[in-house]
């Protein structure tokens, strides 16, 4: 790839997307055929799939084997991690994450889907709307996607009837009404065959809809990130070891909201200080402003004491600052179970923190969405609205308004293991 075509490959519009689904809804093999037909597959990978296809006895080449990666994937016929692929047409670039349906690796669905624009829903022909399939909405409602596309696969066989699809996207509409997503698209495929997702094919004359890599590659994403609100979280104090650079103090992180502008007035959290951006530094120079998601180095005009876990903002536009924090939580952990007054160390942005459980509100049924206050008994996969309190202040947004600054992760101090990802609520 020369410079050229390298800088064009970088400057176009990426779509992160996240494959959901139950099990043996075609997945893999959705992924696998979209890979193929949109020719992003190198003809060493095809050699090697169409042979393990024959060894396995397979009477046509299993595209599935194209995103099934792991020896215990192949060797079970099904996704058991979050595996990441990527590929481009001439109009868009795509990363997707492809997460297992078995519901006890849901926690894998939601940290695919928790970076993603939109998510791909696999329901198969023959089965209806089921409980993964809420499940898997649910979530994608909760870590705020705003595209949803319902794929009804294996169409081929139920003979490609119309009132097969109709009746299955009447049952996820009247599922969907009760969720936040604000576009949700129903596209009838075979993904064994192809049908609609590169190409239309003749099998389905009755949909007049485009294809599914049509959709993906006009779907508007632009307004995902929160530019109103400016957020920096400071990840790193730079201060180089050098006779040149000795008197050089930077602060470097992620933009997570917003947009700063060199000279800008800035306010410190949690000191209080404000003072004002001096220069916007990146590797390729210096920049006269900058916004979301771009990784920066901020220098100011004043000496102020900022470190790691401090935040950058205006002074007219700041987040919340407290240690009470309410929270929508999907519970990780198949060791052990969330419980009051437990203590846990919370990750937010750049800052680490101690925090104990104060309550557990409610769980959340999955199939009516309808609050469970009887049982807060919190396990494996259930979804629950908890309150926490936090060893010092954070400085947070609710995460219906910027993702990035209103999720949180639980960890449990003993073992290290991921215990919870969390939404923040205000």
């Amino acid at each position: 790839m020369n410079e050229d075509t390298n800088r064009e490959y970088l400057d176009m519009d990426l779509l992160r997307f996240t494959t959901a689904g139950s099990v043996d809804d075609g997945k893999s093999t959705l992924i696998g055929r979209l890979l193929y037909d949109s020719k992003a597959v190198f003809e060493d990978q095809m050699e090697a799939i169409e042979q393990s296809s024959k060894r396995k006895g397979d009477e046509i080449v299993n595209l599935a084997l194209l995103t099934d990666g792991l020896r215990s994937e192949r060797e079970q016929g099904i996704t058991i991690d979050v595996a990441y692929r990527y590929f481009a047409t001439p109009k868009r670039k795509f990363i997707i994450a492809d997460t297992p349906g078995h519901i006890q690796y849901t926690r894998n669905m939601v940290t695919g889907a928790s970076t993603a624009n939109l998510a791909v829903i696999l329901v198969d022909a023959r089965k209806g709307v089921i409980e993964q399939t809420c499940r898997h909405s649910f979530i994608a409602s909760l870590l705020r996607i705003q595209h949803i596309v319902l794929c009804v696969n294996k169409m081929d066989l139920v003979d490609y009837k119309e009132e097969v699809f109709d009746r299955i996207v009447s049952q996820f509409k009247d599922f969907a009404s009760r969720l936040d997503v604000p576009q949700i698209e129903f596209i009838p495929i075979s993904a064994l065959n192809g049908d609609n997702i590169v190409d239309r094919l003749d099998n389905m004359p009755w949909y007049q809809g485009g294809s599914l890599l049509y959709f993906l590659e006009h779907v508007y994403v632009g307004n995902e990130f929160n530019h109103v609100d400016p957020r920096f979280p400071v990840q790193w104090v730079v201060r180089p070891q050098s006779r040149e650079h000795h008197d050089f103090r930077g602060f470097s992180g992620r933009i997570a909201g917003g947009v700063f502008k060199k000279g800008d007035e800035v306010k410190i959290l949690s000191s209080g200080f404000t003072s004002r951006i001096k220069k916007i530094h990146t590797f390729e120079g210096d920049l006269d402003e900058a916004f979301s998601p771009m990784s920066v180095s901020f220098t100011l005009e004043d000496e102020i004491d900022i470190s790691r876990g401090d935040m950058i903002v205006k002074p007219n536009n700041t987040p919340h600052v407290g240690q009470d924090i309410d929270a929508m939580v999907c519970w990780f952990s198949d060791t052990s179970k969330l419980q009051v007054g437990r203590k846990y160390v919370l990750k937010h942005t750049s800052q680490e923190v101690r925090c104990m459980v104060k309550e557990i509100r409610y769980k959340v049924d999955i199939n009516t969405l309808h609050k469970i206050e009887d049982d807060k008994e919190v396990e494996l996969n259930d979804i629950a609205r908890i309150k926490l309190r936090t060893s010092k202040p954070l400085f947070f947004d609710s995460y219906r308004r910027n993702r990035i600054t209103g999720s949180i992760i639980l960890i449990d101090s003993g073992t290290h293991e991921t215990v919870a990802a969390g939404m923040i609520q205000t």
